[in-house]
């Protein structure tokens, strides 16, 4: 039997066909530039009145067809005020949205050809594209929805299982919460107790849903979670019982197993200051699994979506005499 994932033609964006996209910087600019003013078309901050843009040659700018006043489509993004070419942004881009277990900033250097400096730069700015919005999850008619913990960093009995008790400072608590056959949320916790582990339920998760979780103390404040309508099931897992009928966390445990590995194979590790970014970047990720490898395309249009509110024009403001 043939076990490899085959993805539908509809869900392809390969690099022939983003090379055929964005041969070079004028068509990653006019990309940007459509996505922010499709047709050229804003309001001109001089005229006061939506006018046609046309691009003013040698520059990231766009002339007001009327007064010439200028518009920047980078400004607000995280290329403004980049010296570094905008191909060279968009080829990070689609590596960091390709990969499924992470691309470490040294084979961003490797692939780009820019410096370690640079391609660190440009790696911390791509991932704070891939951040979602807080989503609800569960409900009545979900498949219910799985906590659980995970520690990074410290060591543990045997390479697995809990924190020794000297290195339960030197690690760092992540609690998160993931919809069976939907999103999930994971959020870096200083303390991982009943009163964390209820107020991340409260926020991400919808009254009336099946909670599953494992055997830890810290969950046992779910039951008193009234006037919610939450069900609470668990499982054993030191008792090495891991499903009994529907009642499992399978799949939050692949979401770390992925995490991990792809942190100890990528990045080596992970200091507690960045965590949550990377994170973020994981969840960003699994939470489009389904996309084939349309990622790529996702991150163009969060460029947009996540632009400062700050002016797109430098007209000057005339004084009233």
């Amino acid at each position: 039997m043939n076990r490899r994932q085959i993805i539908p033609p509809e869900l392809r964006y390969t690099f022939q066909q983003f090379d055929k996209d964005f041969p070079t910087d004028d068509a990653c600019l006019e990309q940007i530039k459509e996505q922010r003013f499709p047709g050229g078309v804003t309001v001109c901050y001089k005229c006061e009145k939506p006018r046609k843009h046309y691009r003013v040659k040698g520059r990231t700018a766009y002339a007001c067809e009327t007064c010439g006043n200028h518009i920047y489509p980078l400004a607000g993004t995280i290329f403004e005020k980049s010296s570094t070419k905008l191909r060279i942004w968009f080829h990070a881009t689609y590596l960091m949205g390709s990969t499924r277990c992470g691309i470490s900033a040294k084979q961003i250097q490797r692939e780009t050809g820019v410096t370690y400096k640079c391609a660190w730069r440009i790696f911390t700015q791509i991932r704070k594209l891939m951040s979602d919005d807080d989503v609800l999850l569960g409900g009545g008619n979900s498949g219910g929805v799985e906590v659980d913990e995970a520690y990074f960093g410290g060591r543990r009995k045997n390479d697995s299982g809990r924190m020794l008790a000297g290195n339960k400072n030197r690690n760092t608590r992540v609690l998160a919460v993931v919809e069976r056959k939907g999103s999930i949320v994971a959020k870096v916790k200083q303390e991982l107790t009943m009163g964390a582990a209820n107020n991340l339920v409260r926020e991400f998760v919808l009254p009336k849903s099946t909670i599953f979780t494992d055997e830890a103390v810290i969950y046992d404040a779910y039951e008193k979670l009234k006037g919610m309508g939450y069900t609470h099931r668990r499982i054993n897992h030191s008792q090495k019982v891991y499903v009994t009928g529907d009642v499992h966390t399978n799949t939050i445990d692949g979401f770390w197993s992925l995490v991990k590995r792809g942190i100890g194979g990528v990045y080596h590790s992970v200091s507690a200051k960045y965590l949550q970014g990377y994170l973020d970047e994981y969840a960003f990720r699994y939470n489009r699994r389904r996309s084939g490898n349309l990622i790529f395309p996702a991150l163009l249009q969060r460029v947009s979506e996540m632009a400062s509110r700050k002016p797109v024009s430098e007209a000057p403001k005339t004084e009233t005499l």
